[in-house]
C-alpha cells in the first residue's frame, strides 16, 4: 500500500500566514488598542516634565522609547502592577509552571526515564504549553448528582486562597503586593481556609472516593496546624515583630536556620504535610483512593487546582525563605551600574531602550538571592516524592500531633534561654543592625 504524501503548495502556505497576519491586525485594532485606550481614562496616570500624562501624550510616548522611562516606573510601581505582574499572581504561575516542568524531569531522571520529551526540541521545553492547551480544550465533567455551584466554586476558590498567601510573600525589601504588620499571622490564617476547600470540594463531588479523600487532608492538615505555626514562633520573638519583611531584615547578620534548626526541619516537614506532598499523600493515595478527592475533576477544573497546589508549593518554599534562610539578603554580586565603564554610545543606546534609570543594583540583587533560595527549597519538596513511600495514616497523625509539637517545643526553649542569656534578640550581644 503506497504511502499518501500531503498535497504541500507554497502559495497556500504563505497565504494562510497573510490571513493570521491580518486577523492578528484586525483584533489589535478593532478590540486590543480601544480597550488599552479606554482603560487609561480611569488609570490614574503621571506627571511628566510638569504636565499631566494624558491618555493621547501616553500613545505617542510609546512610540518614542526615549521617554518611556517616566510610564515603566510608573507602572512598575503602581498596586496592579505588583497584584498582576510582579511579585504577585503573575510571576507566581510563571514559577509554578517552571515548578511542573522541572518536577516531571527530575522525576524521570531519578527513575530512569525519559519524561517530556516530544514537545519541543530542549527537553521537551514545550510540553508543559501542551499540557496547558490539552487542559483548555478538554470537556469538564461534572457528576449528575454533584453539588454544582460548589463543584465549580471550589477550584476557583483555591486558587484565589493560593494567590492570596502569595500576596504576602516579599521578595526584597519593599516588594510586596500586601504589606500587613502582621502577616504571618495572616498567612496561617488564609491557609486554614485549604481544608474547608477541599472538604467542601469533596463533598459537592458526591462520591465515595472524594470524600474519603476530603476527610483525609481535613485530619492531615489540622494535625499538622499546631506544630506548623509552632516552628514559625521563635523567629517571631527574635525579631521582635509579626511583619514578614521585618523579620527577614532581622537576619542580615546571621540567618534563624542555625538558632533554630529543628525548628525549619519541623517547618518543612509540615509544608509537605500541608501541600499532600509524598510521604504525605494520603488525601490523593493512587493505590487506595483511585486520586483521592480529586477523582472527578477534569479539563480545567483539575488544570485550576494543580496551579492553586504550585503556587502555594512556591508560597510555603519562600516562607521558609524568609523565616530561617535570611530571605533576600546575600554577598552583592551584581554592579552597580548596568554597564561599568559604559560609553556615551552604551549610554544612548540605554536611553533608547529606556533603561536609564531603571536598574537598581540592591533591588536585582536581592530578587537573584531570594529567588536561588527558593528554588533550592522547592528542589528539596520535589526530591521526597522520588524517594519515599506513603505512610499510614495512623503514622501520619502520630507524627503531627506528638513527635512534632515536642521537637518545636525544644527549640523553642533553645531560643528563649539564648535570648534571656543577652545573646540574641534586640538587645543582645547579637543583634540585628
Amino acid at each position: 500500500m503506497g504511502s499518501i504524501t500531503p498535497d504541500f503548495r507554497f502559495g497556500n502556505f504563505a497565504g494562510s500566514i497573510v490571513q493570521l497576519v491580518l486577523v492578528v491586525v484586525a483584533l489589535l485594532t478593532v478590540l486590543i488598542l480601544p480597550i488599552i485606550f479606554f482603560t487609561l481614562f480611569f488609570v490614574p496616570l503621571p506627571v511628566v516634565n510638569g504636565q499631566v500624562l494624558t491618555p493621547y501624550l501616553f500613545f505617542s510616548m510609546m512610540v518614542d522609547p526615549s521617554r518611556t522611562l517616566p510610564i515603566i516606573k510608573f507602572l512598575i510601581h503602581t498596586d496592579y502592577f505588583r497584584a498582576a505582574v510582579f511579585p504577585g499572581f503573575g510571576f507566581s504561575a510563571l514559577i509554578a509552571a517552571a515548578t511542573i516542568f522541572i518536577e516531571r524531569k527530575l522525576l524521570a531522571k531519578m527513575q530512569l526515564r525519559i519524561g517530556p520529551l516530544y514537545a519541543g526540541k530542549i527537553e521537551g521545553i514545550f510540553q508543559l504549553v501542551a499540557d496547558g492547551l490539552k487542559l483548555i480544550a478538554k470537556e469538564i465533567i461534572v457528576p449528575s448528582g454533584a453539588d454544582k455551584p460548589i463543584f465549580w466554586l471550589a477550584p476557583i476558590l483555591f486558587v484565589s486562597t493560593s494567590a492570596a498567601v502569595v500576596s504576602l510573600i516579599p521578595v526584597a525589601s519593599g516588594w510586596v503586593v500586601a504589606n500587613v504588620n502582621v502577616g504571618l499571622i495572616a498567612i496561617f490564617g488564609i491557609l486554614g481556609f485549604f481544608p474547608l476547600i477541599t472538604l467542601l470540594f469533596s463533598w459537592a463531588s458526591n462520591s465515595k472516593y472524594p470524600f474519603i479523600g476530603g476527610l483525609r487532608a481535613l485530619h492531615q492538615m489540622i494535625a499538622f496546624e499546631i506544630p506548623f505555626f509552632l516552628s514559625a514562633l521563635p523567629a517571631v520573638i527574635l525579631s521582635g515583630s509579626l511583619n514578614l519583611s521585618d523579620i527577614a531584615r532581622s537576619q542580615n547578620i546571621f540567618w534563624n536556620i542555625f538558632v533554630m534548626p529543628i525548628n525549619a526541619f519541623v517547618f518543612y516537614i509540615s509544608s509537605l504535610a500541608e501541600l499532600e506532598r509524598i510521604p504525605f499523600d494520603l488525601p490523593e493515595a493512587e493505590s487506595e483512593i483511585v486520586a483521592g478527592w480529586l477523582t472527578e475533576t477534569s479539563g480545567m477544573i483539575f488544570g485550576l487546582i494543580q496551579l492553586g497546589s504550585y503556587l502555594k508549593l512556591y508560597a510555603l518554599s519562600a516562607l521558609f525563605v524568609i523565616l530561617f534562610l535570611g530571605g533576600w539578603y546575600g554577598p552583592q554580586i551584581f554592579p552597580h551600574e548596568l554597564i561599568p565603564g559604559a560609553s556615551a554610545s552604551n549610554i544612548s543606546l540605554l536611553k533608547i531602550f529606556g533603561l536609564v534609570g531603571l536598574y537598581n543594583a540592591v533591588t536585582v540583587n536581592s530578587i537573584f538571592w531570594f529567588m536561588v533560595k527558593t528554588f533550592v527549597i522547592i528542589l528539596l519538596m520535589l526530591i521526597t516524592r522520588g524517594i519515599n513511600p506513603r505512610i499510614r495514616i495512623d503514622i501520619l497523625l502520630h507524627t503531627g500531633w506528638y513527635k512534632l509539637i515536642v521537637l518545636t517545643f525544644i527549640n523553642l526553649f533553645i531560643v528563649l534561654t539564648l535570648i534571656y542569656g543577652g545573646i540574641l534578640g534586640p538587645g543582645g550581644m547579637i543583634s540585628p543592625k
